[in-house]
């Protein structure tokens, strides 16, 4: 006797079942959403369908919980923030104009869940993700970056994390050949079971090779091109990054992609070529839910139809089933749109780069998405409602019980030392985890490869040359301060940009765009969903006060472990650009007897201070107040600086306040320094402590040549910048004196500041 098989669920099949039960809620759908989709198609879905919207309509994919805020970003918009702006939130990476002919594309985005459960592969496939972004915007990709939130640096489960993640990162990003030139390490405990790792990418291209993820001329081919598609990464959208992680979940190991640098490498050649050749009408890459994403988003954007064929699609596992071919993400894959007359010319150059091209199907102008496999139809919907029509809501929110006690246990009631205490708290700092050199790791990077490296880490931010002709070059920085936005969301993420704002802009550049990734918790508690709106609407004022447009970025839900939520994390990353790659300003001083000036006004500003929690372990009170108008002018003035030659080095004074500007200036070429202080708690009105830990914004510490002083001084005070001279730089005492404080020997400083990643994770 013969078993029956079980007959492929079709439209037709779907149409005539209409009570078959189906796993939607295994696939991370809420009942009314699986009854809105059988309200939308008129009919329960097919499996197939089923399994497309379940990772579009994922929080991943379609943002349905941060949609209505993230409105925001388009809504504050002036004028001057769209002078350089040439693509925004919407497409795969914002684009600016850099000047000269020549555009730069930046995105950040998260792998964060990913990265705890295969720590090195989570890491890999977010860098080669975020990369892919850059290469669909018709750019070559010149240099990578990450933002990186371990467990507590003694648990003993954070060196498996951080040992997985740097090599995964360092592996992916060294074989593709791109400088690492920058980014941040933070250790704390709240990050224990959802580590944090936030990758960035820039790309530069000339305005004429900009592309976008459109599919739009009835009868273009459907391409598929780069790895085939395999059975890693199912579901990884909506079981793996829009889930929180619990002991009752289901196993998650499966849903992390697999990457391979090396067919991503031919990718980013081949891709270039066929810019080049002029073949390619539209493209997407295909990232979180694979080719479900790739199909729909194309279709919709172009407001189009689509007819795509499944069983063309190059498997690297025969037994792979429609409805995990459709939700597939595997790596190193693009989609293209190709018009026919060009099939040709297209399928040559991804030959001669031996890269597997198979054509899928056609665009059509019905406004359908329409799948086939093995003949039948499986797939028959709207785009629209799968990539662009996602349930939208509007989440309750409520400011947390918890933050009014939190913020009135304030950091100023903590004792406060004097003298040689003093000094020895500052080389405490030095050597604790999140102020410790992080050169293990970034050692693990080549920060020079391609040639156009004009910063890199430890500098403030790193810089690229983009035109080797006329020095044209850009700046990226990339910060966040999870501690801040514990303690005020919207204040937190205000000075999360003001700080890569800076840290641009000491380097000479001028900020001119953002892209951030916003990490956050369980979106269904409304404490957490007030957090967001509150770091949302905050960083949209401060956009608007620094004049520098939202390019596009990504939200990361559902960072939570049980009932630990991570601290509310905002990461930011600012791009800037400059004239001259030769007219940088590195972050430490080279040469001895030159002053040091303290450029902006220091508060006593304690709260959630990396001296509060090194030293009193203690976390409360109120951050500091972000000053935008006085970072503009702090910006406005590095420029100036910048231009005319006027300082040999710049540090912005951040976590850990002058002390650690101080310390890392000193220890970035070996050269010591002498400082006084009592002139600078004179003027601000504050004690030793605040003078030296406070961490105000809008300051900076720039050394500057003895002939250059008078005329250095003289831009200060004409562009109403408050300048202090408080030191001079020493080659020959090796040490790091505060007068009448502490005189710290620099080899002493240095041997702490490197001791803890070393201690912990190996030599």
């Amino acid at each position: 006797m013969t078993a029956s098989r079980t007959p492929r669920d079709t439209v037709e099949v779907a149409a005539s079942t209409p009570e078959r039960e189906q796993p939607y809620a295994a696939l991370g759908l809420k009942p009314d959403e699986y009854d809105r989709i059988r309200e939308i198609l008129g009919r329960r879905p097919t499996s197939a369908e089923l399994a497309m919207y379940s990772v579009m309509w994922s929080e991943h994919c379609s943002y349905k919980s941060s949609k209505r805020h993230l409105r925001t970003f388009g809504q504050k918009v002036t004028p001057e923030m769209q002078e350089r702006l040439m693509v925004g939130m919407g497409q795969n990476a914002g684009v600016i104009d850099a000047g000269e002919g020549w555009a730069v594309t930046f995105k950040v985005e998260s792998h964060n869940h990913p990265s705890f459960v295969e720590p090195f592969q989570g890491a890999a496939t977010g860098v080669g993700g975020i990369v892919r972004d850059i290469i669909s915007m018709g750019a070559r990709p010149v240099a990578v970056m990450d933002a990186l939130r371990f467990g507590d640096i003694d648990h003993p489960d954070t060196a498996r994390v951080v040992h997985g993640v740097t090599s995964g990162i360092s592996f992916y990003g060294n074989c593709l050949g791109l400088p690492n030139i920058g980014g941040e390490t933070v250790f704390d405990a709240v990050y224990q079971g959802n580590p944090l790792v936030n990758a960035l990418a820039v790309g530069v291209l000339r305005h004429e090779d900009l592309h976008l993820a459109n599919a739009t001329g009835v009868g273009n081919k459907v391409v598929l091109f780069g790895a085939r598609t395999g059975g890693d990464g199912i579901g990884g959208a909506s079981i793996l990054a829009s889930e929180s992680f619990d002991d009752e979940g289901p196993a998650k190991r499966p849903a992390v992609q697999v990457g391979d640098p090396f067919a991503e490498k031919v990718l980013i050649e081949c891709c270039l070529e066929l810019y080049a050749a002029g073949v390619v009408e539209g493209i997407q890459d295909l990232g979180a839910a694979g080719i479900s994403c790739a199909t729909s988003e194309l279709a919709a954007n172009g407001d189009s139809g689509m007819r795509v064929e499944l069983d063309h699609v190059l498997l690297r596992d025969p037994t792979l089933t429609a409805e995990e071919i459709l939700m597939s993400e595997s790596q190193e894959r693009m989609m293209a749109v190709v018009a026919p007359e060009q099939l040709d010319a297209f399928l040559a150059i991804t030959g001669k780069w031996d890269v597997e091209t198979s054509v899928l199907g056609e665009v059509t102008g019905d406004g359908r998405l329409v799948i086939t496999h093995s003949g039948e139809v499986i797939v028959d919907v709207d785009p629209k409602t799968v990539a662009v029509d996602s349930p939208v809501y509007d989440r309750p929110m409520e400011r947390p019980e918890w933050l009014d006690a939190l913020q009135a246990d304030s950091a100023s009631d903590l004792p406060r030392a004097e003298g040689a205490e003093l000094g020895a708290q500052l080389l405490r700092l030095a050597g604790s985890a999140n102020l410790a050199d992080a050169s293990w790791i970034t050692d693990q990077y080549d920060d020079y490869v391609l040639g156009n490296t004009a910063l890199s880490t430890p500098d403030d931010a790193g810089m690229v040359r983009i035109d080797e002709e006329s020095g044209l070059g850009f700046s990226v920085a990339i910060d966040a301060n999870g501690r801040y936005c514990q303690l005020d969301p919207r204040e937190g993420a205000k000075l999360a940009l003001a700080e890569a704002y800076r840290n641009v802009a000491v380097t000479g550049a001028t900020p001119v765009g953002v892209s951030d990734c916003l990490n956050f918790g369980n979106p269904e508690i409304p404490a957490v969903m007030w957090q967001f709106a509150e770091a949302v609407d905050g960083l949209a004022d401060a956009c608007v006060e620094l004049s520098i447009p939202v390019t596009g970025g990504n939200v990361s839900f559902y960072n939570q472990t049980g009932e630990t939520q991570i601290h509310p994390t905002p990461v930011v990353g600012v791009l800037g650009i400059i004239d001259d790659v030769d007219r940088r300003i590195p972050s430490g001083w080279q040469d001895d007897g030159q002053a040091l000036f303290l450029l902006g006004t220091t508060r006593d500003e304690l709260g959630g201070s990396a001296w509060a929690g090194t030293i009193h372990d203690h976390l409360g009170g109120l951050p500091p107040k972000a000053d935008l108008a006085a970072e503009a002018a702090l910006a406005g003035l590095m420029q100036g600086i910048a231009l005319e030659g006027l300082a040999t080095a710049a540090h912005d004074l951040s976590e850990g306040g002058l002390g650690m500007a101080l310390v890392e200036g000193s220890l970035r070429f070996g050269i010591g320094a002498r400082i006084w202080i009592d002139s600078l708690a004179e003027r601000d009105g504050i004690d030793a402590t605040a003078a030296l830990f406070s961490e105000s914004g809008a300051r900076a510490l720039v050394a500057v040549a003895r002939e250059d002083e008078v005329k250095f001084t003289g831009m200060c005070e004409a562009r109403g910048v408050p300048v202090l001279r408080i030191g001079v730089t020493d080659a020959t005492s090796g040490t790091v004196e505060i007068q009448d404080v502490a005189t710290l020997q620099l080899d002493e400083v240095r041997a702490a500041n490197r001791a803890p990643l070393r201690e912990r994770f190996g030599a």
